[in-house]
């Protein structure tokens, strides 16, 4: 049977994120692959360089090290007890350092890299460093491939900017094999339709706090990633898609033999392919083709827009130029497959049970709309990643499935689709550019015109809702919320009071130059708007009363003011200032919040702003 022809848009996109790309990423691959050392990397070490490296290990394996025979394997993880997301890689060192051993390599705890968890921090000061603590992760897995040791790395990390921070890491030492090994789901607990329920309830006051806590708790209720389709369960997905996980690894619930049996491959094949016939170096796996078959991914199943940002940095730092516009132009053509929490009633477990990733690769692949001619750290070819792995007598195997979904009501093949697009889009209008995603948006509500309410933070709008000011159609405005402003923060704690405002039949929408992650939900949410109100984008001129018009039908998004009035007035407010950007840590990070760049270039330090990406008249030094 021959293969399906791709897709021609895929194939577009892909041509000219290549010929885009051309210069960056060809100095990329020449700088990495002058790092590859054909044997173990350790022996080009000075004798005292080398003894420090062996120097706290025992037994057979400080033998091995010594003696520059055996491949090292780098092991960095994200672990910590207090996140449930995290808790279950405490164990996974020991079980990878033995099935190192016995596939004829040593492996090495290189380093951690800090985990913080959105659920938590969500409207604290805490969360206006998440966004910054991808940049942390990346740095802090540099500094544990730093020391030269290591010929492949197995990464060990789940969730928001945890999976990101560590690629962009590792692609720093892309001549490096490198594996991403995921803990798992938590099992299934309160339904989360009853969760937003009591959660909207308790944003009428018609719900108590100890009501809304124990819906909470059966909610989030063991170790594992949560359950909704948010942002940790689309890095999940999403880098499976781009070949990086072991094929069916990623919803495998942790404390079973199964995901035990997954980790401990991994382990095996980090040595695998850590040199030889079957080497395969970050770098190589991640190539144009990988980034536009995770795009797709994210596309298909409706996830989380924090993807917006972390893959156009996750491909920057392959030397890969990804803008939105290749996100808008692949979500034209790829139709929305999946409807799990907050697009639908199911979860994430429900979803793997139904067929998951196998069923989803296998109907993207066969619908030409993810490239099979990839290289992955299982091998080559995405095709393998159809199949589904079991244990069978005790013994970790991989076997077909039967190809179907098994419930269609939130899993469906591509030529029977939930919607003909992908449900993220982009709009753009005097305002600047910002992302929407309408994948739960029902039709009725992704066109609003209606007067602005403007605020800087989530609290004063909190305020003005239980005073009763919003009881009208109404485009609330976010501002002062970007990268540059303040880290970015999420703004979740909007979502429960706009469904409220919605319920009642008002016409809402959200404007911000904030993030909404996965969880927006049914409110139409033009987000991550770029320029920033901190950079002197538009969005700093609007004022109260405004007329509004987001069309997330035509990719409209204006404000109903003349340029010249709209330039014309001063500015009112603005983002705090260093001294007033303090506690909870954020003083620590001021060097970050000047040096980041705009969203639609992923949010990330390593790059910057340019001058086009500023309001008239401004400048970083006139913004600072």
């Amino acid at each position: 049977m021959s293969p399906t022809p791709l897709h021609p848009v895929i194939a577009e996109v892909t041509e000219r994120i290549v010929a885009r790309s051309a210069a960056s990423r060809a100095a990329y691959l020449e700088r990495t692959a002058a790092a590859h050392a054909e044997g173990p990397a350790r022996r080009g070490l000075a004798c005292s360089n080398l003894a420090h490296g062996f120097a706290g290990i025992t037994g057979g394996d400080k033998e091995a090290l010594r003696a520059v025979r055996k491949p090292g394997v780098a092991i960095v993880s994200s672990y910590n007890d207090m996140l449930s997301a995290h808790q279950p890689l405490h164990e996974y060192p020991d079980w990878l350092k033995v099935s190192v051993r016995e596939a004829g390599g040593v492996a090495q705890f290189a380093g951690g890299v800090p985990a913080m968890c959105d659920g938590i921090t969500q409207g604290r000061a805490g969360m206006e460093l998440s966004l910054f603590s991808r940049e942390v992760i990346a740095m802090a897995t540099g500094i544990a491939l730093s020391h030269e040791m290591f010929d492949s790395a197995l990464l060990l990390g789940v969730c928001d900017k945890i999976v990101p921070g560590l690629l962009i890491g590792a692609l720093s030492f892309g001549h490096l094999p490198s594996i991403l090994v995921p803990a798992g789901p938590m099992t299934s607990g309160l339904p989360n339709k009853e969760k937003a329920r009591v959660r909207q309830l308790y944003a009428e006051g018609l719900a108590s706090r100890e009501d809304l806590l124990e819906a909470e708790a059966a909610s989030y209720h063991s170790p594992g990633t949560c359950t909704f389709y948010g942002t940790a369960n689309s890095n999940q997905m999403v880098v499976e898609v781009m070949g990086l996980h072991l094929p069916g690894a990623t919803f495998v619930h942790p404390g079973t033999p199964l995901r035990q049996a997954l980790t401990e491959e991994a382990g095996r094949r980090a040595v695998a392919i850590s040199r030889g016939a079957e080497y395969a170096p970050l770098s190589q796996v991640i190539d144009e083709k990988a980034i536009v078959n995770g795009v797709v991914s994210l596309l298909a199943t409706g996830g989380s827009t924090n993807h917006t940002l972390h893959l156009p940095a996750i491909a920057a730092a392959a030397g890969i130029q990804l803008t939105w516009d290749d996100f808008s132009e692949l979500s034209a053509v790829v139709p929305l497959l999946a409807r799990v929490y907050p697009n639908g009633s199911a979860d994430i477990n429900h979803f793997h049970a139904a067929g998951g990733i196998q069923f989803l690769i296998g109907t993207l692949l066969d619908a030409g709309l993810l490239h099979e001619d990839v290289r992955t750290v299982a091998g080559p070819g995405l095709n393998r990643y159809r199949q589904e792995p079991v244990l069978l007598d005790g013994t970790l195997t991989w076997r077909d499935t039967s190809g179907h979904s098994l419930d269609e009501e939130l899993l469906r093949p591509a030529s029977r689709p939930f919607s003909a697009d992908g449900g993220l889009r982009m709009v753009t209008g005097n305002l600047g550019r910002a992302v929407i995603k309408v994948s739960a948006v029902a039709p009725e509500h992704r066109v609003v015109e209606a007067p602005a309410r403007v605020f800087t933070t989530q609290e004063q709008f909190s305020a003005a809702f239980q005073a009763g000011e919003l009881e009208r159609d109404v485009v609330v405005v976010i501002r002062n919320q970007g990268p540059m402003a303040n880290g970015m923060p999420e703004l979740h704690g909007l979502t429960p009071a706009l469904g409220v405002l919605m319920d009642r039949g008002f016409q809402v929408a959200l404007v911000t130059d904030g993030r909404m992650s996965g969880a927006s939900g049914k409110i139409p949410a033009a987000i991550q708007l770029t320029p920033e109100a901190a950079a002197g984008g538009p969005l700093s001129r609007i004022a109260d009363g405004d007329v509004v018009r987001l069309d997330a039908e035509t990719g409209l998004l204006e404000v109903q003011v003349s340029a010249a009035e709209l330039d014309g007035r001063p500015l009112v407010d603005g983002p705090p200032d260093e001294a007033s950007w303090t506690g909870t840590g954020r003083e620590l990070f001021g060097a970050l919040r000047r040096a980041v760049g705009p969203a639609d270039q992923g949010a990330g330090v390593f790059g910057g702003y340019t001058p086009g990406h500023f309001g008239a008249g401004m400048t970083k030094e006139v913004v600072a």
